[in-house]
């Protein structure tokens, strides 16, 4: 999705803009994904004072994913609060640290690495398929949110494994 700088200054009037972007490329090397569906944006572009444009609005979009713990099938449905300011030139040296305006170079601009960048910052860090969910047994490999299985996985501090016979 191109921004022209030159066409939001000239409009007095917001500018609403939808696409629907791909964004499978992001997930082709990742294994936890399985799925995506296209990036939904529905975004207004306000030309502010100063030749800064402000872009704001929902994005959506799908995710399947494999839990964390018990690998299972988690699907998400992720909504973002895409808000970013936009001032064409080069940043000043003294611009203040709270000031998160992105300066560009060029007349226009291509939003979608920023809303890119937004999907891949709001994907789980560790899905999991309910928050209590009780993972795969390390010994045998079962699903312990299914069923139980007769494994001892007692944790020995190694420095007192020799003890454990100790008695016997």
């Amino acid at each position: 999705m191109q921004m022209s700088f030159r066409k939001m200054a000239a409009s007095t009037e917001p500018l609403k803009v939808s696409k629907s972007l791909d964004i499978s490329h992001l997930i082709r090397n990742n294994k936890e994904i399985t799925a995506v569906s296209p990036l939904q944006a529905e975004l207004t572009l306000t030309a502010l004072p100063g030749d800064v444009v402000d872009v704001q609005g929902p994005l959506t979009a799908e995710v399947d994913m494999l839990c964390s713990r018990c690998l299972g099938n988690v699907h998400e449905h992720l909504d973002m609060k895409f808000a970013e300011q936009f001032k064409q030139g080069t940043e000043p040296e003294d611009v203040d640290e709270e000031d998160d305006t992105l300066y560009v170079d060029e007349d226009t601009v291509n939003l979608d690495p920023f809303m890119e960048e937004y999907f891949l910052l709001h994907l789980p860090f560790a899905p999991l398929c309910k928050p209590d969910c009780k993972g795969l047994c390390p010994t045998c490999g079962t699903d312990l949110n299914q069923s139980s299985c007769d494994c001892d996985n007692t944790v020995v501090d190694p420095r007192l494994a020799g003890l454990k016979d100790f008695f016997k």
